[in-house]
């Protein structure tokens, strides 16, 4: 068996990290390459409410979700599971209209929405950031009032 050399002739040599990693990073998606966000809204609504409400587990969202606001809807969805639990309410699918659904674009594939949610015993306000990424939008922000 022939030594192995050090260095093959034909292999070219690694790219420096920074390169490697922008490359396989979340590549920005424009505006004019990605769908109308307003379907993914009212999906994500409904199913940002049936988490808190304990009818859905927060993995069905994790496509659309970034990491944070994935991690962050996990602990407030717990933390309704746990008062749910000590006040003995069985999770129940919550019932609600969209009062409005308001939609900015402060940058290229990039849209802030703010969406006010009627229920029987209050009114709630989700506002979520979008952002083009690799196609698709993904919810990069979230906050439930």
């Amino acid at each position: 068996m022939p030594p192995r050399s050090a260095a093959h002739p034909s292999r070219r040599p690694f790219r420096r990290t920074d390169d490697v990693e922008a490359l396989f990073a979340p590549q920005r998606t424009p505006s004019e390459e990605l769908p109308d966000p307003a379907p993914l809204v009212a999906a994500l609504t409904r199913g940002i409410l049936e988490v808190l409400a304990g009818t859905r587990e927060v993995d069905q969202l994790a496509r659309w979700l970034a990491e944070e606001p994935y991690l962050k809807l996990m602990t407030r969805a717990n933390l309704s599971r746990r008062a749910r639990s000590a006040r003995r309410i069985p999770a129940q699918r919550p019932v609600f209209s969209v009062r409005t659904m308001r939609r900015m674009t402060p940058a290229d594939g990039v849209a802030e929405v703010v969406v006010i949610v009627s229920m029987p015993d209050r009114t709630r306000a989700l506002a979520m950031r979008l952002e083009g990424l690799d196609g698709r939008w993904r919810a990069t922000d979230l906050r439930i009032l």
